[in-house]
This record gives C-alpha cells, sequence and structure tokens, in this order.
C-alpha cells in the first residue's frame, strides 16, 4: 500500500490529531521554549522575571516564546496583581520532555 493510499484512508478524527500533535511540536521546535518548558516543569510556577533572569534574556523575548506556548495551549497564567505566572497545563508536554531529556 503506498503513502496515498494510507493519507485517502485516514478519517477526518485522525487527520485533526495529526494537525494538532504537529502544532505542538511546531510549538516545542525552539531551544528557548524548550528551556522554558524544562524549567516550569522542573520547579513549578514561574513568572517572566524569574525566567528573564535565569535565561538571561530580555523580557520582550521571553514574553514573545510565552505567548507561543500559550496560543498552542502548551502552558496557562495565574495572575496575581501585575505577575502573572505560569506553569505547564498539557500533560502529554510532560511526557514528550521526559523522553526528550531521558538520560542516558
Amino acid at each position: 500500500m503506498d503513502f496515498g493510499k494510507v493519507v485517502d484512508l485516514m478519517n477526518k478524527q485522525e487527520i485533526e490529531l495529526f494537525t494538532e500533535n504537529a502544532e505542538l511540536l511546531k510549538a516545542l521546535a525552539h531551544p528557548v521554549r524548550l528551556c522554558i518548558v524544562k524549567g516550569l516543569l522542573e520547579n513549578g510556577e514561574r513568572n517572566v522575571t524569574c525566567m528573564q533572569n535565569c535565561l538571561e534574556l530580555p523580557q520582550s523575548t521571553v514574553s514573545q516564546h510565552l505567548q507561543k506556548l500559550r496560543s498552542a495551549g502548551i502552558i496557562k497564567g495565574n495572575r496575581e496583581g501585575l505577575e502573572v505566572s505560569y506553569y505547564i497545563c498539557d500533560e502529554r508536554v510532560k511526557e514528550l520532555i521526559s523522553i526528550l531529556f531521558k538520560q542516558i
């Protein structure tokens, strides 16, 4: 069976799943975003200032990466006054990071 026939046999639900997974991987496909996600998993909720200091990047750069992670549904934020603390909300990401950074 060739690849074209396999694609033809996929139903709409399967195609949506492939699309969702591709979007998730695309959102994680940057070293800074991987670092942010890994840091949140290891250290729990953190605000932008904390991440900015750890990453040694401008606040605007960190915020742009956080926006991409938020848009992909990977993180959510808790607002307390003027600060927002971010946390991982997608269980699939926890598994992916575990696999990616598994010690050999």
